[in-house]
């Protein structure tokens, strides 16, 4: 994977369409190898405002081409000319005005357009596993980028909570790191359980394609058949103060887990998060294979926000970074094999 930055292709699916008037300038953008936060300081020094006038959905990868949505606040003034914002990489796609500034989450979801080289492997092999992530969803993963080079933002989080003095924008990047950490150990203990996607005793639900949980009651056929149909997916604990909301069995798992990072539970705690629940497992509609040739096969598919795309790979198969050489497997999550009884991980 990512053996040039158009191998990696993601498009932000909107959320809604724009006001046409306000005084946020809501600009698409597509950019080539530059990170979200790189193209955020540009548009300010452009527009000659802060940093926090600047908005964007969600954070979108270096590696990679990639079309996004960022919004800037200009109130009671005319936009700089857009010729002004051209980078070497990047380039403004349109532009027209909102009302809002653009929060974060407010996309539909990404759309992905894949090209993996030198592949190997048993075509019908492939194709199997595609149709069973199809019928059964996708472990809900936090990839790797949530935790920094080498996973260093797991030790930086762990020296914030000692005392170390912290940039604002890194503080949040840490909590979400120390979170995503539990979740993912939570998962990966799903998996192995083998329950990740039907559910267990005391289990809380959300509802797909959004937000919304309930539960626990007792698990029923009725539960069993929507789990199974993709209609609800378990979920796992996003760390924070308050109680666990799971019960029984799955609350017992949770906190046997979470005893193995007591020092991130309380610094979490301690910085005032609150407990919420992630689905444990995402729906992917749909994934279209093409072979370009006999070793180059693309990809295309489309995620709920959140979701990673390097998650849908990993399912496949055994997948490397073309910059980390023989040697550098890009695995997802927290690194281990999270092995579904099948022979994959």
């Amino acid at each position: 994977m990512r053996s040039e930055p158009e191998d990696f292709r993601v498009e932000e699916l909107p959320a809604f369409e724009p006001s046409g008037e306000g005084e946020h300038l809501l600009l698409e953008v597509e950019k080539r190898g530059m990170n979200t936060a790189f193209v955020a300081r540009h548009l300010a020094q452009w527009a000659g405002v802060p940093e926090h006038a600047v908005g964007y959905a969600g954070l979108k990868d270096r590696h990679a081409l990639t079309r996004q949505r960022f919004s800037v606040h200009l109130p009671k003034r005319v936009a700089p000319e857009l010729s002004g914002l051209e980078l070497d990489g990047m380039q403004v796609l349109s532009s027209t005005w909102h009302a809002r500034k653009l929060p974060r989450g407010a996309l539909a979801g990404n759309r992905f357009v894949l090209t993996l080289r030198e592949v190997e492997g048993d075509r019908s092999a492939l194709q199997a596993r595609v149709e069973r992530i199809l019928a059964t969803g996708l472990p809900n993963f936090f990839g790797e980028q949530r935790f920094g080079r080498g996973g260093g933002n797991i030790e930086a989080a762990r020296a914030m909570f000692a005392g170390r003095r912290v940039r604002r924008d890194q503080r949040s990047i840490l909590l979400s790191a120390a979170r995503s950490a539990v979740f993912n150990a939570v998962l990966a203990r799903r998996v192995l359980e083998g329950d990740w996607a039907t559910g267990g005793e005391g289990e809380v639900w959300m509802l797909d394609g959004s937000r919304s949980v309930f539960g626990p009651e007792p698990l029923d056929e009725e539960l069993r058949a929507r789990a199974a149909s993709l209609d609800i997916h378990p979920t796992g604990p996003l760390w924070g103060r308050g109680e666990l909301r799971s019960e029984d069995a799955v609350r017992a798992l949770e906190e046997a887990v979470a005893a193995g990072f007591s020092d991130l539970l309380e610094g979490l705690e301690a910085a005032g998060l609150k407990q919420e629940r992630r689905a444990l497992r995402i729906r992917v509609p749909s994934i279209r294979l093409e072979w370009l040739t006999g070793r180059v096969l693309r990809l295309g598919f489309d995620l709920p926000p959140g979701a990673y795309a390097t998650g849908v790979l990993h399912e496949l198969g055994d997948v490397r970074g073309a910059a980390s050489g023989a040697g550098g497997e890009a695995r997802e999550g927290d690194g281990q094999r999270h092995d579904r009884g099948d022979g994959r991980s």
